[in-house]
């Protein structure tokens, strides 16, 4: 049944014209198929797929459900095509941004992130960069597209930190980043303490 289920989605996304190596992405907002439950597909906080408990090793195949994977107004993940919905468990974030290239300074300076299945994303208004904080520890991501989004790895993070300048809004000043006209706060300056500067 689920293997069955599985292999329809494959089909379904693959009939739709969307396979590896496509520029366009699935209407996937559009489509409204019936649910076909959890059949253990998941992706782990490191990005990795599973189904079941085995890895899904096939870089074409994750990019392909990636294109039709979309999160709902019940903050749940879903693979879509125009006749299946089945449940994704996502750890953390559904991607990872694993390269940033930068072009362009202060407030022009553009920041481009790539992700591990090959969205291409740049920052700015309508794919903003923000922050969520476990005790004084950020976790750092990248709105890609719908309502998906990126965490921003480790390694990128740092060369994003390099990048911060300060900007001072209504008489405060922040730490952060210029994308695309727009600063993206890590940090009040007065937060940073001594070691700072």
């Amino acid at each position: 049944m689920t293997e069955n289920t599985l292999q329809n989605v494959i089909k379904s996304a693959e009939k739709a014209g969307h396979a590896s190596g496509h520029t366009s992405l699935p209407p996937v907002e559009d489509w409204d198929p019936p649910y076909c439950g959890d059949i253990g597909m998941r992706i782990k906080r490191d990005g990795t797929w599973f189904y079941g408990d085995s890895p899904i090793g096939r870089d074409k195949l994750v990019r392909l459900f990636s294109t039709i994977l979309r999160r709902d107004e019940d903050e749940q993940y879903y693979l879509v095509t125009p006749v299946e919905k089945i449940l994704v468990t996502v750890e953390d974030a559904p991607f990872i941004a694993t390269q940033m290239d930068v072009t362009g300074e202060g407030t022009t300076q553009k920041i481009t992130f790539t992700t591990n299945v090959g969205d291409v994303c740049l920052a700015g208004s309508k794919l903003p960069i923000y922050f969520e904080f476990e005790g004084d520890q950020p976790s750092p991501y990248v709105h890609v597209r719908g309502k998906l989004r990126a965490k921003i790895a480790r390694p990128v993070f740092y060369r994003l930190v390099d990048l911060a300048v300060t900007n001072q809004e209504n008489g405060v000043d922040y730490f952060g980043v210029w994308s695309e006209g727009a600063f993206f706060s890590m940090s009040r300056v007065d937060k940073l303490g001594p070691d700072y500067g």
